[in-house]
């Protein structure tokens, strides 16, 4: 049964400011943290006031992160030293690109600072 409190794809997609397109295949992968109700019409249904992917959905995919996390969060209780697990080593690839691309912009400022030494 949909609740009063449940929201169209495309009004959720309009709440947490991702596509329509976006949250189907979501949804579809079975990754959404809450399960996906449907109206009579058979239109999916979201949670009103709740990021359906939870607040990571707009980061966590930008860093690579590995969807099994949001498949162990809609699991529920009982997995969360799996979670922790996950997150450190995610952390520390990440912290390691950052390592790499801060390097990487270094090289390029150095590049720029020669050519504007050369120009002046």
């Amino acid at each position: 049964m949909v609740t009063a409190e449940a929201l169209s794809i495309s009004a959720a997609a309009q709440a947490t400011g991702l596509s329509a397109h976006t949250l189907r295949p979501y949804e579809r992968a079975g990754l959404m943290l809450d399960p996906v109700e449907r109206a009579p019409s058979s239109h999916r249904r979201l949670q009103r006031g709740r990021d359906p992917l939870g607040h990571a959905v707009t980061r966590l995919p930008a860093t690579g992160m590995h969807p099994r996390l949001r498949r162990l969060v809609r699991a529920g209780d009982g997995n969360e030293e799996e979670r922790l697990a996950l997150l450190e080593a995610h952390r520390a690839a990440v912290l390691e690109q950052l390592e790499l691309m801060r390097a990487n912009l270094d090289a390029i400022e150095f590049k720029i600072d020669r050519y504007l030494e050369q120009a002046c």
